[in-house]
């Protein structure tokens, strides 16, 4: 007798079936990302400041949950990611370095990455709005457009070939389990950051839901291209080809199939939308003025040529490459941390330079009659 994941594919189509696993996941991740305030921006400048509280505290549980899910995955047989992109294919070094530390120091700029500026436009934000867009125009320029050219240029600096070079693990001689323990130090460490920041329920099931999201991708294309004929790419959580990929299909008649990126992105946002009501938490924000307008715009064109050119987003490249211990992904997650930290540095040295006047008492001057 069929599983029911085959019985689905062959009744739906392998694409319907996608579909509709992008949609559950990007549904789930939307929700949980929202509610849990989910953003590495606001994690790395915790971190930077000292301070290890609830921001990096949830993004800790988050990534720590991904890895602890895929690897225990992959010990139990239900996933295998040696087909995945960010391992099978050759890769560039270069790349996820320098698009890290740009794509790093660009969300500083719009005050979130990929994913927090979907879920804050579904809150209303029109900042996130417009940066989103802005974000998505680059990504597809930098794939195939006028600044494909020099992302082709700068990966090309450094590159490793595909399989056990690019497995962070493998190349250091360790293996799965080895991975499931760091996972789960990780776990520990962000659980003692929760308690001491006395993490409210949302922000400890938010956080860990948002990581599982991740894991349950790997799972449901990694499931489906068992149950398929077709040819099916074992994939995660991403927000810049998706981004990308939309843009062409509002843009252009195009003739690809939905699949499970097509189904995620406006899921995320159905999500996120979802947890802003259920929280009473919708508002329409706009710009403060056309210094704060500019820096946004040149954050989102530094995000989406970034994210490129690392192979991914916070998100795509951070957690999801990072679940499966990428050795490009890693790169681009440290890189994004470098970056924009020096990028919260430099904008916060003006602000702090300026030296606000005494007050004085009022000169009083006597005129003669």
């Amino acid at each position: 007798m069929a599983d029911p994941l085959t019985s689905l594919v062959d009744h739906y189509g392998t694409a319907r079936v996608l579909l509709g696993a992008g949609a559950v996941v990007g549904l789930l991740f939307g929700f949980f990302a929202q509610r849990s305030r989910f953003c590495l921006r606001a994690a790395v400048i915790e971190f930077w400041h000292g301070k290890f509280g609830e921001k990096l505290s949830v993004w800790l549980l988050a990534f720590s949950s991904a890895v602890v899910a895929v690897q225990a995955l992959i010990l139990l047989g239900g996933l295998d990611v040696s087909g995945a992109r960010q391992l099978a294919s050759r890769g560039s070094l270069s790349g996820a370095l320098v698009g890290g530390l740009i794509f790093g120091a660009g969300m500083i700029m719009t005050r979130g990455c990929a994913s927090r500026l979907l879920v804050l436009s579904a809150n209303g934000n029109l900042r996130a709005l417009l940066s989103g867009l802005v974000f998505a125009v680059t990504a597809q320029a930098a794939l195939s457009g006028s600044l494909a050219p020099l992302r082709n240029l700068i990966s090309g600096w450094w590159t490793i070939e595909g399989g056990d070079a690019r497995h962070l693990l493998k190349a250091v001689g360790w293996g799965t389990w080895d991975g499931l323990v760091l996972g789960l130090v990780w776990l520990s460490v962000a659980v003692f950051f929760s308690l001491r920041s006395g993490n409210r329920l949302w922000m400890w099931v938010g956080g860990v839901g948002t990581g599982l999201a991740v894991a349950l991708a790997w799972w449901f294309s990694y499931a489906v291209s068992r149950a398929s004929f077709d040819v099916v790419q074992t994939q995660g959580v991403t927000f810049s080809g998706p981004s990308a990929e939309w843009l062409m299909r509002v843009l252009t008649d195009a003739k690809t199939p939905f699949g499970f990126d097509a189904g995620m992105l406006p899921a995320v946002f159905a999500g996120s939308l979802l947890g802003a009501l259920a929280g009473r938490e919708f508002k329409v924000e706009g710009f403060k003025d056309g210094y704060s307008m500019a820096r946004y715009v040149l954050g989102a064109i530094a995000m989406g040529f970034g994210s490129m050119l690392a192979g991914g987003c916070a998100v795509g490249a951070g957690m999801t490459g990072g679940s499966i211990f990428a050795l490009t992904a890693w790169l681009a997650l440290a890189g994004m941390w470098v970056g924009a930290g020096l990028m919260d540095r430099w904008l916060a040295e003006p602000v702090e330079s300026v030296q606000l006047p005494t007050q004085q008492a009022p000169v009083v001057t006597q005129v003669a009659p």
